[in-house]
């Protein structure tokens, strides 16, 4: 059967081309596909390619990506899954991703990055990771950090192994739980130093802003912070610890929540991100709070939107540009790697006006 395109015209073939220009198919092919680019093959004479280029364009010539990916076994696109994508700490992640696959060049042809956003839902990951194996995606990058949800972390594991059995490569940004490439920002330690740092400033009275008491990052950076308090023999209540949305709303409310537990006000608030950071931050100026003057406050990521925020707020700086350039450099690499890979990624903290030292009492 002839091969036909949606609009009932017969789609144009690689001979098609060749024959208009009068060069051999594997001269069209080395063309078409820049294969010279990718393994080093002859090139093709200035004159010639012109001729192949121009009956590229006069015939209206589309290489069949998915007539590739069954031939090969694999096709250019990769597949991102990000927690949401409207975050700034996830779309720098993001940018250091997109930045790192359009530079490579695959059989002569660009990636194509297909992102999706999954809540911190392994369910949807696990879905998504389904998606890209029946894709033939060449690679898979998860984004976020696990939950505490054991049954649907094997799920998505037992995903990820069907995936890479198949021939696809898949890195996550996140803890070493899922058997594949690993770039691993240090939250416990970075949290911890946070919370020594403040300790030191003089902040005695402390509240904690969490996110959802489901996932991992924020067990982490709760637990390394109460570490850090705890080298200074600070206390830190129970009732401190407000849990709520990793969002700037779920900061908003998780500050209301503090607020109205009423005297007496902490020195001192850390929210596990700068994101519920900022949120807490406009609460504190709904109630005429000056910060640092009455409450300190601190985060936990230094995503570019502090550049904006006033005052600037003291947090622990992850490169998270860099986290998304690894993780790309992990799944598109030609090395073959007989186990998986971890990279640990320390954080810094950068102390700023949000915490200028306490008075002494």
């Amino acid at each position: 059967m002839p091969d036909v395109r949606p609009d009932g015209q017969q789609r144009v073939t690689l001979q098609d081309v060749a024959d208009r220009a009068g060069v051999s198919l594997t001269t069209a092919s080395r063309v078409v596909n820049a294969r010279a680019v990718r393994d080093g093959s002859r090139k093709v004479g200035k004159a010639l390619e012109d001729r192949v280029n121009k009956a590229v364009a006069d015939l209206g010539y589309t290489a069949n990506l998915q007539a590739r990916a069954v031939a090969t076994g694999q096709s250019t696109m990769v597949g991102v899954a990000l927690r949401d994508i409207s975050d700034p700490y996830f779309s720098e992640i993001a940018a250091g991703l997109i930045e790192v696959a359009d530079g490579e060049l695959i059989g002569g042809g660009r990636l194509l990055l297909c992102m999706t956003s999954t809540a911190a839902n392994e369910d949807a990951e696990r879905e998504y990771v389904a998606l890209m194996r029946a894709q033939r995606a060449r690679a898979v990058v998860l984004v976020g950090s696990r939950s505490d949800n054991t049954a649907a972390r094997s799920a998505l594991r037992a995903e990820l192994e069907a995936f890479t059995r198949a021939g696809g490569r898949a890195a996550c940004i996140g803890q070493d739980l899922l058997g594949v490439d690993t770039v691993l920002p240090d939250n416990r330690s970075g949290a911890e130093a946070l919370a020594r740092a403040l300790a030191a400033l003089g902040h005695r009275r402390f509240a904690v802003l969490a996110g959802p008491r489901s996932l991992l990052t924020v067990q982490d950076r709760a637990r390394g912070f109460l570490d850090g308090l705890s080298a200074w023999s600070v206390p830190l209540e129970a009732a401190r610890v407000v849990h709520g949305e990793l969002s700037r709303d779920g900061g908003y409310a998780a500050m209301s929540e503090i607020l109205a537990a009423g005297e007496p006000l902490p020195d001192c608030v850390f929210a596990v991100s700068d994101i519920m950071a900022v949120g807490a931050l406009a609460r504190l100026r709904a109630a005429g709070i000056d910060v640092p003057g009455a409450i300190a406050l601190a985060g936990f990521d230094d995503i570019p939107t502090l550049r904006d925020v006033y005052p600037p707020l003291t947090t622990v700086r992850l490169p998270l540009k860099r986290l998304g350039e690894i993780a790309a450099r992990l799944v598109l690499s030609h090395d073959a790697p007989t186990r998986p890979r971890v990279v640990p990624v320390p954080g810094e903290v950068v102390l700023r006006d949000s915490t200028r030292p306490r008075p002494p009492r």
